[in-house]
């Protein structure tokens, strides 16, 4: 049975892009294989702590000698987050462009899964990803576009850092799906949300 990691990260509620786009997905994905159980989080409604140096000391370094409540917390939330990840067969992100990169909470989520020995590994050879085999779909909502104008290309560190930061955990199965323009006029979000519903539907039909 395929389980799909649904998550969200725009705080805009109703009026996100990407929580439009990514509810779309999920719906297309449930289609095509009835049987798919869904998990959601919603790193904006609920979002991780970023990494104080407190919790540095836990969640990354992994010092677990003499924790404290919150520590303790933390570090099962951590685990937690990791594990829904390698779980997953299909992850859904909802990732709007946010000053160039990503929403502070989805970066918060993706701090918590970059975990040495269960999503990568140092060898001699350098990091090995061991979060393969999964199919990640990214639903990318931004202002301007970018993907085609070569003016901007160099201001995204948005789809860029997502790719880096899954190819790093082994993860290269990945599909973005844009709505571009969205803060250029009524008719150019229009265009950009029927060209993102018509990249869905092609996604699945070419399945």
């Amino acid at each position: 049975m395929t389980t799909i990691l649904h998550v969200d990260s725009s705080p805009l509620g109703a009026a996100s892009v990407t929580r439009q786009l990514t509810a779309s997905i999920v719906e297309a994905l449930v289609k095509a294989e009835p049987s798919a159980t869904v998990v959601a989080r919603d790193v904006a409604a609920n979002p991780p702590d970023h990494l104080s140096g407190e919790l540095l000391q836990v969640v990354k370094f992994r010092n677990l000698e003499s924790l404290n409540e919150r520590q303790r917390e933390e570090l099962a939330l951590t685990d937690a987050l990791v594990d829904e990840f390698l779980a997953a067969d299909v992850v859904v992100i909802g990732a709007p462009m946010y000053n160039f990169s990503v929403p502070t909470q989805l970066k918060a989520w993706i701090d918590r899964l970059a975990q040495a020995g269960r999503t990568f590994r140092y060898t001699e050879k350098g990091p090995e990803g061991l979060a393969g085999g999964k199919r990640v779909i990214i639903a990318s909502a931004r202002g301007g576009v970018y993907s085609t104008n070569p003016a901007l290309a160099g201001f995204d560190h948005q789809e860029a850092y997502l790719r880096s930061v899954l190819a790093f955990f082994g993860v290269t199965d990945v599909t973005f799906i844009r709505a571009e323009g969205i803060g250029m006029g009524p008719e150019a979000k229009d265009k950009a949300l029927a060209d993102a519903a018509a990249a869905i539907d092609g996604l699945f039909a070419a399945a």
